[in-house]
């Protein structure tokens, strides 16, 4: 999803992201690089949904930057209920090449949120954890999204943590891998809830098997 941010927003994080960069070169070690599987190799088969790849085009992928994507349609051939999944993968944020924040920017082709918030759900190890849920409108569509970001073990919600985080794990651990996660259901005329509880489970499927793509 083609993304425009607005200097105000984006200035503390480039002051953030600048100060990693300084402090990075002035080490002047090689950074580490987390051994990972590929998104390529992500399963196809979640539970009783079914995979289908998307692809980015060109313009999308030169906006996104050096990294590994996964896109993919996943559905239910028992309901034909389908749920999105968006993976940006970024081994090393060292060259200036960051996530895109869904939440600071404006969605393209259309899309404009309608309502934001935090939401606690269960992680993989059973902890309580945040991410954002957000509902978007083209029209007369719905859409009912959940993102976050995630690296090192940690699944974080609020951007700008996520970038402290980053600047403070590049000082401590000489890493900047990182990964922006977001799951996207239709709002049909079954209602919000309904896409709510999809999503949900999607979700608590999900998380255990990231790890392996997303290291720790």
């Amino acid at each position: 999803m083609p993304l425009l941010c607005t200097w105000k927003r984006f200035l503390p994080v480039a002051i953030l992201l600048a100060a990693a960069a300084v402090l990075l070169k002035a080490r002047d070690r090689a950074e580490i690089v987390a051994p990972h599987e590929q998104l390529s190799s992500f399963p196809l088969t979640l539970g009783s949904l079914q995979g289908m790849n998307l692809t980015l085009t060109r313009g999308e992928r030169a906006v996104l930057g050096p990294g590994e994507f996964l896109w993919r349609d996943y559905v239910d051939p028992a309901n034909q209920s389908l749920v999105n999944l968006f993976v940006a993968f970024f081994p090393t944020q060292r060259s200036g090449d960051t996530i895109h924040s869904p939440k600071n920017c404006i969605p393209g082709s259309g899309w404009a949120p309608i309502s934001s918030s935090y939401f606690p759900i269960q992680g993989a190890d059973g902890s309580l954890i945040v991410v954002n849920r957000y509902i978007v409108a083209k029209g007369d569509d719905r859409d009912l999204v959940f993102y976050w970001y995630q690296g090192h073990g940690r699944v974080i919600a609020n951007e700008y943590y996520a970038k402290i985080l980053l600047v403070t794990d590049a000082i401590r651990l000489n890493r900047t891998d990182g990964a922006l996660v977001r799951v996207v259901v239709p709002i049909s005329r079954t209602g919000e809830g309904v896409a709510q509880s999809r999503g949900l489970e999607f979700t608590h499927l999900l998380l255990p098997v990231l790890d392996r793509y997303i290291p720790r």
